[in-house]
């Protein structure tokens, strides 16, 4: 095991002990509440990203490994070598881990004690690089965005440039401080494509995963974001929402969540929205921590596997999304990114970026990739097939 301080073997010892520790939903509802601290912050073993790989591949624990991904995706017919990068249409820029919740599903481990932010510099590049490329889509994320101090200003100038803004919102940070009050106006004034986690349409489910009161302020929020013009018809103005999950198993198909989610908020708190995305949780970060804390993970890992979908392949978001971190790194996605699995180039951050390079790279897989290609699929877009 890893030592993080807490004596020989603590890592192994911990881990072990949470995989056998069952629990019950009450149980880990209250244990989530009390979670106000990221992993980084407590010191846990898995906030070290070596770590989590070496859990993801079974060297930590006292079982036998699941199936390689890539060995998987040769016995489905399609070789890895045919899963190829294409052209980049989405920059996805996660410019700060800095946010106002610490949710326990979060595959970024952000929160209020994270203070990682991208620089001014790096940003300024990005918006070169964006230019130079002639990108149309810049998918902002973090953490929070909004707490970034440049925030705005990236937004503006991406719209100055004719370039289409996707804003990842977690929606409480609208009603969280008087100073991001005027933030639904900012984002209509600007085009800004939101998108929106929320957990589920009732309180507990939503509490449950990202801590008690988010359901109200998020629904607050949305309210103010319908009041703009949000979501509402004739518009212009896209409001998404994105479901995961709460436990350890799979979402359920868009097609049948978001005709529930639009009836549930229309008839309660008439807010309307666009289109539901559905996410499969990661098993990286505090979601794997997750997990192992209930006793889940390794029926997670089974059923991601049994239900791997090699038609998902064509649609990967790996193959036409660039993402960077705050320091200026690049990656496949963003789950590697929080796994700081580099894109394979002599290329990897972005001031040598080269689109001509990045062309030519192998797409870097591991164990998480199964997420991926569960099912209907999962991208940030939601389902892929």
């Amino acid at each position: 095991a890893v030592n993080r301080g807490n004596g020989e073997g603590e890592g192994k010892r911990k881990l072990l002990f949470r995989k056998t520790n069952k629990g019950l939903f009450p149980q880990l509802t209250m244990a989530i509440k009390q979670r106000t601290k990221s992993l980084k912050a407590r010191g846990e073993e898995l906030a070290d990203t070596f770590f989590q790989l070496k859990v993801l591949n079974r060297q930590e624990l006292n079982e036998a490994p699941i199936i390689g991904f890539s060995k998987k995706i040769a016995e489905s017919g399609f070789s890895t070598g045919d899963l190829k990068p294409r052209a980049i249409t989405v920059f996805q820029v996660n410019i700060t881990k800095k946010c106002n919740q610490s949710c326990a599903h979060c595959h970024v481990d952000a929160g209020p004690d994270r203070t990682e932010q991208m620089s001014r510099a790096d940003l300024e590049r990005c918006l070169a690089i964006i230019v130079e490329n002639k990108i149309k889509t810049v998918d902002i994320t973090g953490g929070a965005p909004e707490m970034h101090p440049d925030f705005r200003w990236f937004v503006e100038t991406c719209y100055e440039l004719g370039v289409q803004v996707m804003n990842r919102c977690n929606l409480t940070i609208l009603v969280s401080n008087p100073k991001y009050a005027d933030l639904p106006s900012f984002f209509a004034k600007n085009k800004v494509h939101i998108v929106s986690s929320l957990p589920f349409y009732t309180k507990l489910r939503t509490d449950a995963q990202r801590g008690e009161g988010v359901f109200e302020d998020s629904i607050r929020a949305l309210q103010l974001l319908n009041e703009v013009g949000y979501g509402r018809e004739n518009t212009g103005l896209t409001l998404d929402l994105v479901y995961n999950p709460t436990g350890a198993f799979l979402p359920s198909g868009q097609g049948v969540l978001e005709p529930q989610f639009k009836k549930a908020l229309k008839q309660q708190y008439d807010i309307d929205f666009n289109q539901l995305f559905c996410i499969t949780n990661m098993p990286i970060s505090r979601y794997l921590d997750y997990l192992l804390q209930s006793g889940n993970y390794s029926d997670y890992m089974q059923r991601l596997v049994e239900a791997f979908n090699p038609a998902t392949l064509e649609g990967v978001m790996c193959r036409n999304t660039i993402s960077v971190s705050y320091d200026g790194f690049l990656y496949d996605c963003d789950f590697n990114q929080m796994l700081d699995l580099k894109v394979a180039s002599p290329v990897q951050h972005i001031s040598t970026f080269d689109t001509t390079q990045l062309a030519t790279r192998d797409i870097v897989l591991n164990q998480h990739c199964y997420g991926c290609t569960a099912g209907a699929g999962s991208s940030c877009g939601g389902e892929i097939v």
